[in-house]
């Protein structure tokens, strides 16, 4: 209870209620169903019409599939995801032979999450035995049991999989990284012409990758714009910085990030761009003058802002500009779909 108190208040969750949990799966939903009967003594919740299960371990359920279910459940008294067989199921004898296989075209595997009036399954829960409580799995099969509702069946989406074994963790991470790679905001420090190369870089960036939304703003204009693309839950920016050394905008931009607690949840990348000829200034030279960047970034990694440095060639000449840009929008489509930590403060070079 104190590490799911602590969750709630990390995370800044509202209108949460916590139930201890029972010591099988059966007894820690009766738990929860019980905190919302009116029935009860000390009962500080009001009885919702419906009521949604869902296992913490699919956590990639999508609001349409919510919406399905609890519509069908208000039609039906009980709805539930389900998904298609991917494999067969058979059933060994008790010699460790198959006996028989079900025809997997027939069968569906059931998902979460499932709706139900809370009458329906309230009232199932209170009937139901201990064995039912101790080795049951399946509330639809409650339902029908006990309350005698038939459930209607919602197609699932394949994003319902069970995070179960520890290299699913992997896959949910990926999973996690992809949906939050696909938009990118190009920051410009001042509202330049449409020839400026930080345009130029945006333009690249949308060639390369056509899956990505790619847009800008200019941080002079950053106010409610910024505040927009923070509430869009924007988790990449791409902060561009021509010629001048001065870096108060880029700051100016992380500390709107830190106060804005987009971060909270997934890690924010942030691509702090400096333009400049590598004829005019040695490299070495300008790479010393932006070391800070390695201190600064180890600072906002504490709220979970991942900050690196990209140094671009502006060439005068046209061929070595524009190469100069494909470089860099590779290094910054890898940066945003990595989110790799073991890169922040680090200055690369495009």
């Amino acid at each position: 209870m104190q590490a799911m108190e602590s969750i709630i208040h990390k995370y800044d969750h509202k209108r949460i209620s916590l139930v201890e949990a029972g010591v099988t799966r059966h007894r820690s939903i009766f738990n929860g169903l019980k905190a919302l009967a009116e029935d009860q003594p000390n009962s500080k919740l009001s009885k919702p019409e419906v009521v949604i299960i869902h296992d913490a371990v699919r956590p990639f359920v999508e609001e349409d599939v919510l919406f399905k279910v609890v519509t069908a459940a208000k039609e039906h008294g009980a709805a539930g995801a389900i998904r298609p067989l991917v494999s067969t199921v058979i059933s060994p004898s008790a010699d460790g032979c198959l006996d028989y296989s079900l025809d997997r075209a027939r069968h569906r595997a059931s998902e979460m999450p499932q709706a139900f009036l809370f009458d329906v399954i309230y009232e199932a829960y209170r009937q139901c035995s201990d064995h039912d409580l101790e080795f049951g799995t399946e509330c639809l099969q409650l339902a029908l049991k006990y309350s005698h509702t038939k459930a209607k069946l919602v197609e699932g989406s394949p994003d319902l999989w069970k995070v179960t074994y520890k290299r699913d963790l992997y896959a949910a991470e990926s999973i996690i990284k992809e949906k939050i790679s696909q938009e990118i905001c190009v920051v410009m420090h001042t509202k330049e012409e449409k020839e400026h190369v930080g345009h130029l870089l945006e333009q690249v960036l949308k060639n390369e990758l056509n899956h990505v939304k790619v847009t800008s703003k200019a941080l002079c204009h950053a106010g409610s714009d910024f505040q927009q693309i923070i509430l869009e839950q924007c988790y990449n920016f791409v902060c561009v910085n021509v010629m001048t050394p001065d870096f108060q905008e880029s700051k100016k931009l992380l500390s709107m990030l830190e106060g804005s607690n987009l971060s909270i949840l997934y890690p924010v990348v942030v691509v702090l761009v400096h333009f400049f000829d590598f004829k005019l200034v040695p490299l070495s030279q300008k790479m010393e003058s932006l070391m800070w960047i390695k201190e600064f970034a180890k600072e906002v990694k504490k709220r979970n802002i991942l900050l690196c440095g990209l140094l671009m060639n502006y060439s005068q000449d046209e061929q070595k500009l524009q190469e100069s840009l494909r470089e860099g929008a590779i290094i910054i489509a890898a940066l945003v779909k990595e989110r790799n930590s073991g890169l922040v403060g680090q200055l690369l070079i495009a």
